[in-house]
């Protein structure tokens, strides 16, 4: 048993490592790794042509340490741990199963479905799931204490998107895994989807003036969600608009609150002032904090 896990520690590492030198090294339509780069070159230069505050800098506040989080959460991370955490984890849970004489988790067999209804599916599915995720991040005060990190944004742009602490890649993949097992669905998000709420991430924290006319009230857009990061909440709630790519969800649980153009409010959290400044402190918080 020991030596089984070991492997899959050993595996994870070189398996990881090979794909992100594949990503960096071979520039393909099915890279992410330069998807990610041209959606957020792409987004930046609509930020410059059309900004929806033309007062904001082209390098915003603290823009390249929002540059290290977005591949430091989306890659570096999972080299330094999280991929062979997660395969152990993931290895562990079916060794439990098992004693149980439970070999296979799906429930709903989906693999005969065409393929564009697989992939709304698991967007819709995964979209839900983060939206109750986020929920709890503003609900419960140990998690809200990771939070912050993405929460510390003093003006919006396309990074901020990615700037949050590497703890909420736990939450959020540990959530999703069951309710997408039962379903057919693994861990890795189909490459499709991946992108689509990449690029509608990008476009909800960024420093562009739309929100999608109708369609407002099924997708995320940054005149909703720049109110999800308002200092000044409204009384007797945790936070607003949790939504992550789609919107709905909001509106169908009451959680909407756009009371006026949001462009110029304040952002962040009370607080604030004793929250980490730098990234090295930061990365740690709260698990060493060590107040600016």
């Amino acid at each position: 048993m020991i030596t089984q896990y070991l492997n899959i520690i050993k595996d994870s590492y070189t398996g990881y490592w090979n794909y992100l030198s594949n990503e960096v090294l071979n520039p393909s339509f099915h890279n992410y790794f330069y998807w990610l780069i041209a959606l957020s070159i792409g987004v930046w230069i609509a930020e410059i042509i059309i900004p929806w505050r033309k007062n904001q800098s082209i390098f915003r506040q603290d823009f390249w340490m929002d540059g290290f989080y977005m591949f430091f959460n989306f890659f570096l991370f999972s080299l330094i741990a999280y991929n062979a955490i997660s395969n152990i984890a993931v290895q562990a849970f079916n060794d439990f199963l098992a004693l149980f004489g439970i070999n296979n988790l799906v429930a709903f067999e989906i693999a005969t479905w065409p393929k564009w209804t697989q992939l709304l599916l698991l967007f819709i599915i995964a979209d839900f799931i983060q939206w109750n995720v986020h929920r709890m991040l503003h609900r419960h005060n140990w998690m809200w204490e990771f939070h912050k990190v993405h929460h510390s944004v003093k003006e919006m742009g396309f990074a901020a998107h990615l700037r949050f602490h590497w703890m909420e890649s736990i939450f959020y993949k540990t959530a999703q895994y069951i309710p997408l097992a039962m379903i057919g669905f693994g861990l890795t998000d189909f490459f499709v989807v991946h992108i689509l709420a990449t690029a509608i991430g990008h476009l909800n924290h960024s420093n562009l003036n739309i929100s999608y006319g109708p369609f407002k009230y099924l997708l995320n857009n940054p005149k909703m969600h720049i109110w999800h990061h308002s200092k000044t909440l409204p009384d007797g709630t945790n936070g607003v608009n949790y939504g992550l790519t789609l919107s709905i969800w909001d509106y169908i649980f009451k959680t909407n609150y756009i009371p006026k153009d949001g462009r110029d409010i304040e952002l962040g959290f009370d607080g604030e002032d004793e929250f980490p400044k730098d990234l090295s402190h930061q990365l740690v918080y709260p698990l060493f904090s060590k107040k600016s």
